[in-house]
């Protein structure tokens, strides 16, 4: 296969995908900024810098940097005609699309039975600090998109809730507040890859964020067969063969999803585990290829 990676330069997954992939596949690293189009009234091609896209058999959403709307949008296009054309992306442009919006990707997880944290999304400093008090007056405040813990705050103090919320309106955010959930320092991330799933439990000592980019540290855990469903329903509700799930487990031993990543990583956890996670992701993509080449 010739494998098309979307991925930031110098990138350990790329080096990874690339090591796992062998002399096997063709893995080509490609560049968000370089997609373009032509469009005349004979065909459409679409390009990463020098690549012509149509040639892969596969292009894998390895990073989502941010962007401006109309760069953003146009990145997702681009996905979406490969995949109209029949190419294989993973994951799918609408399951990027629902996992990197908090509000719609709570929405969908809550709608398919899910348990979620409260949260409120809201545009006024009002509706905010409504629910701020509705909340208890212990939330967490996310950005409505990111990852690996940035932008997240916690906030105890109604002061301080209302100068966050008036500098979010100022700046023109939607203002993600949810309840925070007593979680004892650790919550647990699985990473799903097609019927697999593997996990860690992550675990910082300093901080109540446990993202391993932020110097958490992972071991490994068994989850019990009602945390692997909801890891895996959690995946189908996005539309997501890889996700990366997290879930929390309150002081009374209910267990939330918080969030689903359709970018994952997986260096800490593919350490932690001594998994090939690199080999695993390459053999989905060459299930999904020849499942969709059958058809």
């Amino acid at each position: 296969m010739r494998i098309g990676i979307l991925c930031s330069d110098n990138s350990w997954y790329f080096r990874d995908l690339r090591r796992a992939a062998g002399s096997d596949h063709d893995i080509v690293p490609l560049a968000f900024d370089r997609l373009a189009a032509t469009i005349d009234s004979q065909r459409a091609i679409l390009r990463a810098a020098d690549n012509d896209l149509a040639p892969f058999d596969a292009v894998l959403v390895r990073t989502m940097p941010p962007g401006t709307l109309e760069q953003v949008v146009f990145r997702m296009d681009v996905l979406g005609r490969l995949e109209s054309a029949g190419q294989v992306v993973l994951n799918p442009p609408r399951a990027v699309e629902a996992a990197v919006d908090k509000y719609l990707a709570l929405a969908k997880l809550q709608q398919a039975g899910l348990r979620v944290p409260r949260t409120v999304t809201c545009q006024s400093v009002d509706d905010a600090m409504d629910a701020f008090r509705q909340l208890k007056g212990d939330v967490v405040v996310k950005p409505l998109f990111g990852s690996e813990g940035r932008g997240i705050t916690r906030i105890t103090d109604a002061a301080l809730a209302l100068r966050a919320f008036k500098l979010l309106c100022q700046i023109g955010a939607v203002i993600y507040v949810q309840e925070f959930v007593s979680h004892g320092g650790s919550d647990v991330r699985a990473l799903v890859i097609g019927e697999e799933v593997f996990s860690v439990r992550r675990r910082h000592p300093n901080d109540w964020r446990t993202n391993v980019a932020r110097g958490a540290t992972c071991a490994r855990i068994e989850l019990s067969e009602r945390q692997r469903e909801m890891a895996m329903t959690a995946a189908r509700t996005i539309g997501a063969p890889l996700a990366g799930v997290d879930l929390l487990r309150d002081r009374g031993a209910t267990d939330y999803v918080v969030e689903v990543n359709a970018v994952p990583g997986w260096k800490a956890l593919a350490t932690t585990l001594g998994v090939d996670i690199g080999k695993r992701v390459i053999d989905l993509v060459q299930h999904i290829v020849t499942e969709r080449a059958h058809g």
